[in-house]
């Protein structure tokens, strides 16, 4: 564990400020859920993620699409990806500042070219179709699909990533 030097006082409620530069390192929002744990004598704070519940259950309909149409499927949380179900290298790598953007504006993106999308230290090539996972008003994360071939892919892509985003909400 690594220590940032700073401390803060309880106050009479139990309270405790989180400074702003560990909010905006660790990428916390206002409104956002902790999780809280205790280890012996420490008390630890973790972002809580409301879709890593659901990686199981993502990746079992990503690797039933991509069997069945070729295609390749990514589920990320806000963060990260979570699942990927061809280029296992990806899971755990951070989101790049586009697809946050994806994330927080809830859009959706149909590239029927080729584009590299950058996860941390690796490139992924192909045609993409990103569709946000929202759940009643919060957009938890992306679910990406990817063909690296078929041109005429994107419509099909796209229904896929509906199926699987509306599989994967939280109501």
């Amino acid at each position: 564990m690594k220590s940032t030097g700073i401390t803060r006082k309880i106050d009479e409620l139990g309270r405790v400020v989180i400074p702003k530069e560990i909010r905006r390192n660790l990428g916390i929002r206002d409104g956002e859920s902790l999780e809280i744990f205790t280890d012996e004598d420490s008390i630890i704070l973790k972002k809580h993620s409301q879709i890593e519940k659901y990686e199981d259950l993502g990746l079992k309909l990503g690797d039933l699409i991509s069997s069945i149409f070729k295609i390749d499927v990514i589920v990320t949380d806000r963060e990260k990806v979570i699942a990927a179900t061809n280029d296992k290298m990806i899971v755990n790598k951070k989101l790049n500042k586009d697809l946050i953007y994806l994330i927080d504006n809830r859009e959706e993106l149909i590239e029927d070219v080729n584009k590299i999308i950058k996860f941390e230290d690796i490139d992924i090539n192909g045609r993409f179709t990103i569709v946000p996972i929202i759940a009643s008003i919060d957009s938890l994360g992306l679910i990406i699909i990817k063909s690296s071939d078929d041109k005429d892919y994107a419509n099909l892509a796209r229904l896929m990533a509906k199926i699987i985003s509306e599989k994967v909400n939280i109501y």
